[in-house]
């Protein structure tokens, strides 16, 4: 049950994205998602299945909300607070080296987590490895100010 819900709302945010900007319709075979990377990109959206076997550096980014399903593994991911040692590294990406005041939470395989644009996240310990599916709602009048950038 929990997948079918998992699954449902994947699809449907996706699908009314993508009604909103784009009505054609995208198929990704099964031996494209095997491989992971980059399934799907539209102005107002991007899909990709990602995976790390260590911690990254702190992200931030302006117009993007993540959205994360964790495929296996698992990891510790930081969130909200503010972002230490922060820089401007592309439009509206903002990338840092620690996070002050956020909350930590175990992700591991089946859960979902969502990220507004302008909250600072960061994968903070990485035991093994994490693949997770991602879905990134981009919208252009968003912004971080005042949301965890220094």
């Amino acid at each position: 049950m929990k997948r079918l819900i998992v699954a449902s709302t994947f699809l449907l945010s996706t699908t009314l994205l993508n009604a909103a900007v784009d009505s054609k319709v995208t198929y990704i075979a099964a031996d494209q998602v095997a491989k992971g990377g980059s399934l799907a990109t539209a102005s107002n959206l991007s899909i990709t299945i990602a995976h790390r076997a260590e911690p990254g550096m702190v992200e931030v980014h302006d117009k993007e909300t993540d959205t994360f399903y964790v495929l296996d593994g698992s990891a510790t991911i930081v969130t909200g607070g503010t972002m230490v040692g922060g820089s401007v590294t592309g439009p509206g990406q903002h990338r840092g080296t620690d996070i002050t005041g956020g909350q930590a939470q175990r992700l591991a395989k089946g859960d979902v987590m969502v990220i507004p644009a302008g909250v600072p996240h960061w994968f903070k310990e990485v035991p093994s490895s994490i693949d997770y599916y991602v879905v990134k709602v981009i919208a252009p009048w968003r912004h971080a100010l005042g949301r965890g950038v220094s």
